[in-house]
C-alpha cells in the first residue's frame, strides 16, 4: 500500500513537472488560496462554537445561581417558620400535657398561641403545610397543624429522623398526599414538594417538625410552567431522585435524553475535586449536542441542573460555514480563470527576456530587449545589463562588512582585556598597600575597584537599590580620602525595598552633585548626605537624597525647577542653576530627570527643594517593581566613610 502511494505521488509529480509554467502558476494559486481560506474558515467557526458554548455556559450558569438564590431565599422561610413553631411557650406546654387538659384551656390555647402558628402560614403565602407531630397520647389533634404522630410513622424518612436524634432533614417528594386521609381513595394530582423534617425534644416526649413548600414556589424557575424548547431547568436530591416540570416538553422530546443526563450528572459528582462548585459537561444523544450544569445547595445536600440544547445554534454555525466555504470555492475558481489569462500576458513577455539572458550568457552583447511596459518583467528587462555589476559591488560590501565586524569584535576583546588588567593592577597595588599596613590605601582601592566594575559591566539599564546603594558607598569611600571633614551617608531604606528595580547611575549623579557642591572649600561643618525610601503608594516610591549644605539660592532653584519641568525641550538653554556660581549638576540631574521620564514616563521624575543655608533635597519618584522578594525591617546606617 505504501509502495503503491509512493508510486502514484512520483507518477503525479513526474505529470505535474511537465505541465506548462502557467498551467502550474494557476494550480498553485488554487492551491494557495483553497487550502488556507479552508483552514481559516474552520478554525474561526471553532472559535465561534466555542464562544457560543462558553456564552451558553455563562448565561446559564447565571441563571442556575439566581435559581439557587430563590431557593436559598425560600429556605431561611421554611427555618424561620420551623423556628417560630416551636418558640411559643403556650405550645410547648400543650405538647407536653401529662393529662387530659380543662376545656378552658383549650379554648384560650386554641384564640391565642394556635391562632399565632395559624398566622406564620398565613403571612408566608408559599408555605403550603406548617404541621407538628407528636408522640403524647393526651395531646388531641388541633387541625390543620397539631397531629398525632402515628399518622407519619409510615412515611419513609421517619426512622432517619428518629436516628438523628435533634437533627433536621430536608425531603423532596414528588406528590402532596392528603395526611387527614379523607378519601378512600387518595388519588392527588402530582404537586412535587419539598419538606424540612425537624425532631424537637419536650420533656419526656418527642415531636417532629415539618414544613413542606411546593417546589412550583420553592424554585419558581424550574418550576415555572414557562415552555421552553432549548432548555429545562431540574433538582437531584440526596437520594438522586431527579425532579422537574413534567408539563415542559424539552426532556420528554428528545429520546434516551433523561437517562445521559442522569449519567453524565454521576460521572460529574465523581470527578468533581469540590462538590461547593459548578461543573458542566458536554455530551450528544442520537447526535444532538447538549449542555449539562449542575450547582449545588448545599444546605439541602441537593443539586440544581440546567440541560441546554446546543444543536440549533451549532446547526446554524454549521450551515453558515459550508456557505461560506463555497463562496469561497466559486470566488477562487474565478479568480483563477482570470489568473489563467493574466499570466498568459505576463509569460509572453517573460519568455522573450529568457531567450535575451540565454544570449547574454553565451556571451552575445545586445543593445537592449523590445520588451514594451513596464511592470516586474520591464523592470528585469531594464535592469539585466546592471545585474552583474550590481553583483560585484554587493561581494564588496559584503566582505567591507565582514571585516567591520571582525574589526569591532577584536576592540570589544581588546577592550575585555584592559578592564581585567586594570582590575587586575588594582588588586596587586591593593595587595602591595596591605602588605605594607596602608590600610586606607587598600580599602580606598577596594571602593574604586568595586566603582570600576559598576560602572564597566552594563548588562542592562536596570539594577537593584541594593547595588546603587553599593556604588554610592564606594564612591563616598572613595570621596572622603580629599576630606579633612570625611562626609556622613545615612540610610533610612526597609530592607525589602533594597530589592527595588531601578535605574543604573540615576542616584549615583545625585549624590556626586551633593559631594561637589553642598559643601564649598572654605566651610568647616559636619557633612551629612541622607538617603531615604518611602512607598507613600502601593504602586510609588519615593527615594529623597538630602544634604545639610549651603543650599540653593532662590533664583537659581527656581531656574533648575524650570529646566526639569521642560526636559523634553530640546532647545531650552542651560544657564547657571547651582551653589556659589556652579551650575551644581544641572545637566547631570537633567539627565537623571529625563532617563527617569523615558523608562517609566512622565509621571516619574525628579523634583529639588532647597533652604539657602540649611539643606538642599531632591526626590526622586518612580514605580514600585520588586525584582525579588525582599525582607523585613530596615537597612539603616550612619556610616562616616574616610
Amino acid at each position: 500500500m505504501v509502495k503503491r502511494m509512493a508510486s502514484l505521488i512520483q507518477s503525479f509529480t513526474y505529470w505535474f513537472g511537465r505541465r506548462s509554467m502557467q498551467s502550474r502558476l494557476v494550480a498553485a494559486y488554487i492551491l494557495i488560496l483553497l487550502i488556507p481560506s479552508i483552514i481559516v474558515s474552520n478554525y474561526f467557526f471553532k472559535q465561534i462554537r466555542e464562544t457560543y458554548i462558553s456564552d451558553a455556559l455563562n448565561q446559564n450558569s447565571f441563571l442556575l445561581e439566581i435559581e439557587k438564590m430563590n431557593m436559598l431565599n425560600q429556605i431561611e422561610a421554611i427555618e424561620m417558620a420551623a423556628q417560630l413553631s416551636i418558640s411559643d411557650d403556650g405550645i410547648k406546654e400543650y405538647l407536653r400535657l401529662s393529662e387530659e387538659p380543662e376545656p378552658a384551656w383549650l379554648i384560650e390555647l386554641a384564640w391565642g398561641p394556635f391562632k399565632d402558628m395559624q398566622r406564620i402560614q398565613t403571612n408566608n403565602p408559599n408555605i403550603t403545610h406548617l404541621r407538628l407531630f407528636t408522640d403524647n397520647p393526651n395531646v388531641t389533634e388541633m387541625w390543620p397543624i397539631i397531629f398525632q404522630e402515628n399518622r407519619i410513622v409510615g412515611e419513609p424518612w421517619f426512622s432517619k429522623i428518629k436516628e438523628l436524634n435533634g437533627g433536621e432533614l430536608w425531603v423532596f417528594n414528588h406528590r402532596d398526599p392528603d395526611i387527614l386521609q379523607r378519601y378512600a381513595a387518595d388519588v392527588s394530582e402530582e404537586l412535587p414538594k419539598v419538606s424540612l423534617i425537624r425532631q424537637v425534644h419536650l420533656g419526656s416526649y418527642s415531636g417532629v417538625v415539618q414544613v413542606d413548600m411546593l417546589l412550583k414556589y420553592f424554585a419558581p424557575k424550574t418550576f415555572a410552567g414557562i415552555l421552553d424548547e432549548s432548555s429545562q431547568m431540574m433538582i437531584v436530591d440526596q437520594e438522586g431522585q431527579l425532579f422537574m416540570d413534567r408539563s415542559q416538553s424539552f426532556m420528554t422530546g428528545h429520546e434516551g435524553l433523561r437517562e445521559e443526563v442522569e449519567v453524565q450528572f454521576a460521572n460529574l459528582r465523581q470527578q468533581a475535586d469540590d462538590l461547593e462548585k459548578t461543573v458542566h459537561a458536554q455530551f450528544s444523544v442520537n447526535g444532538s449536542s447538549f449542555l449539562l450544569i449542575a450547582t449545588p445547595v448545599e444546605r439541602l445536600h441537593a443539586y440544581v441542573l440546567n440541560v441546554v440544547s446546543l444543536e440549533g445554534a451549532l446547526n446554524n454555525v454549521s450551515k453558515a460555514q459550508g456557505q461560506i466555504i463555497a463562496a469561497n470555492i466559486l470566488l477562487i475558481i474565478l479568480l483563477s480563470i482570470i489568473t489563467y489569462y493574466m499570466n498568459s500576458i505576463i509569460l509572453k513577455s517573460l519568455r522573450r527576456l529568457t531567450e535575451a539572458m540565454k544570449r547574454v550568457r553565451k556571451g552575445e552583447v545586445t543593445a537592449g530587449l523590445t520588451i514594451q511596459g513596464g511592470g516586474e518583467v520591464g523592470e528585469l528587462a531594464h535592469h539585466f545589463n546592471k545585474l552583474i555589476r550590481t553583483i560585484n559591488e554587493l561581494i564588496a560590501q559584503g566582505v567591507r562588512k565582514q571585516a567591520v565586524t571582525k574589526e569591532a569584535e577584536l576592540r570589544t576583546l581588546h577592550s575585555q582585556i584592559d578592564s581585567h588588567f586594570l582590575y587586575n593592577t588594582l588588586e596587586n597595588i591593593k595587595m602591595l598597600a596591605e602588605i605594607e599596613g596602608q590600610r586606607t590605601i587598600s580599602d580606598a582601592l577596594t571602593s574604586l575597584g568595586g566603582m570600576m566594575r559598576y560602572n564597566f559591566k552594563w548588562s542592562g539599564e536596570y539594577v537593584k537599590l541594593r547595588d546603587e546603594i553599593r556604588h554610592i558607598r564606594n564612591y563616598i569611600d572613595v570621596m572622603n580620602i580629599r576630606f579633612d571633614e570625611p562626609i556622613w551617608l545615612e540610610l533610612n531604606i526597609p530592607s525589602e525595598f533594597m530589592e527595588l528595580e531601578v535605574l543604573k547611575m540615576s542616584l549615583q549623579p545625585i549624590v556626586e552633585n551633593a559631594v561637589k557642591h553642598a559643601w564649598p572649600e572654605a566651610l568647616d561643618q559636619e557633612k551629612r548626605i541622607k538617603i531615604n525610601v518611602i512607598a507613600w503608594e502601593e504602586d510609588r516610591i519615593t527615594i529623597n537624597v538630602t544634604d545639610n549644605g549651603i543650599g540653593i539660592e532662590p533664583y537659581r532653584l527656581g531656574r533648575l525647577g524650570e529646566s526639569l519641568r521642560t526636559v523634553d525641550n530640546e532647545d531650552l538653554p542651560s544657564g547657571d542653576y547651582g551653589r556659589g556660581g556652579a551650575q551644581a549638576g544641572g545637566i547631570g540631574l537633567r539627565n537623571v530627570h529625563q532617563r527617569i521620564r523615558l523608562f517609566y514616563g512622565n509621571d516619574y521624575g525628579l523634583e529639588v527643594k532647597s533652604e539657602e543655608g540649611i539643606f538642599t533635597q531632591v526626590t526622586m519618584t518612580f514605580p514600585k517593581v520588586l525584582l525579588t522578594g525582599g525582607g523585613s525591617g530596615h537597612e539603616k546606617s550612619d556610616d562616616r566613610r574616610r
